[in-house]
């Protein structure tokens, strides 16, 4: 089983404070099953993503935790102008879940942009598959279940 949205990184938003419950994290994960986990530190405003040092994490939550599960880098990637650009001007494989063409994309937590279906079509033409996190989490998904239907057949 892989865990494709994880906040397993300690001191990193989501993620623990501590670097031992960062352990213990992976290491519920895997007695449950998990065997690659995806730490997905947030890419917006409030948290910059910075690849290198979030792989630093990572390697280092690694070297704690063994073989197993095997941890992996993606990011949780929030639909500003800023982050947008830099994913389809060439820079997108880094915000990527383990450098693929699966990209995290996060929704804002109250709409739904007006642009979003162009904006997801431009991820597309760009070579990225997106994969929406928590939509549940939106009230106009959930209201408008469709919404999600027509985005899943693009």
């Amino acid at each position: 089983m892989i865990d494709i949205h994880c906040h397993p990184l300690a001191g990193v938003d989501d993620g623990p404070e501590a670097f031992e419950m960062s352990v213990a994290m992976a290491k519920m994960a895997a007695a449950d099953g998990v065997t690659h986990l995806v730490a997905t530190p947030h890419c917006n405003y409030r948290y910059p993503f910075d690849p290198e040092v979030n792989q630093a994490k990572v390697a280092e939550l690694q070297a704690g935790v063994g073989d197993a599960p095997k941890l992996l880098l993606g990011c949780d990637f929030h639909l500003s102008y800023e982050n947008i650009q830099q994913l389809v001007d060439g820079g997108g494989r880094r915000f990527t879940i383990n450098q693929t063409a699966y990209l995290l994309v996060e929704l804002d937590e109250h709409f739904v942009p007006q642009q979003f279906d162009q904006v997801f079509y431009q991820i597309q033409v760009a070579g990225f598959t997106p994969i929406l996190t928590h939509p549940e989490r939106n009230p106009v998904c959930a209201r408008r279940p469709e919404l999600l239907s027509s985005w899943v057949v693009r």
